[in-house]
């Protein structure tokens, strides 16, 4: 029995020392700034203290998910109309052409907010799926005086009135579906670029105006634009900027008029979460 206890007491006092000494190796104070690491460590001598800095690696992960990415670009549209025609059937009213629809470039604008958008690893990291949810804000701003009409010909007439301001706007609840290729998979921004699709939903359509007469005027109509609308979507990663781009697949209203949107612009924001 007397050997047992001086056995445990020698254990005690053995694995005693080997905390201490693991507590003086481990005692470290850690500052983590962006992916750089600051490490203090304390080796036991007085007033001596060494620091250690190091870059953590970026480790990609097989979904990542990013948080209210914002768009801002510029609106146009690709007019084909055929007018003749258009006017001969009362869908546009005499003397109706390509010119009516102008827009003022600089201020037909497009601001998307996606809610999310997540990136799906499929081959390496450098091939995935990318998909999200948002909102796709139109405003396509209109040089002539022109009102639009509802279930009502001709779709539009020219309003004697001066307008400050004219605008007609179509909002969408969108779902992008891309394929992401992404040459620089170690990099957090690198570069690479995205190609596919999306389907929108109208959920709001409107026009606003303002003249000195009546002030500011809105009316809320579908204006005969499709309820769907359909596109080709892309994105170019270049490092810290980021650019998109989105085309329809056909004119966003039902009928002879044939307006073709598309916009452009830069893509910002957006912050993400990583699951392995």
């Amino acid at each position: 029995m007397k050997r047992i206890f001086t056995l445990l007491a020698g254990m005690s006092i053995a694995l005693a020392g080997t905390a201490q000494d693991s507590t003086k190796a481990e005692k470290s104070d850690t500052i983590k700034i962006g992916n750089m690491v600051i490490i203090k460590t304390d080796d036991g001598k007085k007033d001596k203290d060494d620091f250690k800095m190091y870059k953590r690696s970026y480790k990609p992960s097989n979904v990542s998910t990013s948080w209210f990415i914002v768009d801002l670009g510029l609106n146009q549209f690709r007019d084909k109309t055929n007018y003749p025609a258009a006017i001969a059937s009362g869908y546009l009213p005499a003397g109706a052409n390509e010119d009516y629809f102008d827009l003022r470039n600089g201020k037909s604008t497009n601001v998307n907010i996606w809610v999310f958008m997540q990136r799906l690893n499929m081959i390496k990291h450098v091939v995935n799926l990318k998909y999200g949810m948002g909102l796709e804000l139109n405003n396509y701003r209109f040089r002539e005086n022109i009102k639009f009409n509802d279930n009502t010909n001709p779709l539009v007439s020219l309003d004697p009135k001066y307008y400050g301001k004219n605008k007609l706007a179509a909002d969408y609840i969108t779902v992008p579906m891309m394929l992401n290729f992404n040459f620089t998979p170690k990099r957090k921004s690198g570069f690479g670029l995205s190609a596919g699709m999306s389907v929108g939903y109208l959920y709001s359509a409107r026009q606003k105006v303002k003249n000195d007469q009546m002030g500011k005027e809105k009316f809320r109509e579908d204006f005969d634009l499709r309820d769907w609308k359909v596109s080709y979507i892309g994105e170019l990663n270049l490092g810290p900027v980021r650019l998109y781009g989105s085309y329809a697949t056909k004119s966003m209203f039902k009928k002879t008029l044939d307006h073709t949107p598309y916009n452009v612009g830069f893509r910002i924001g957006g912050s993400s979460i990583y699951n392995n």
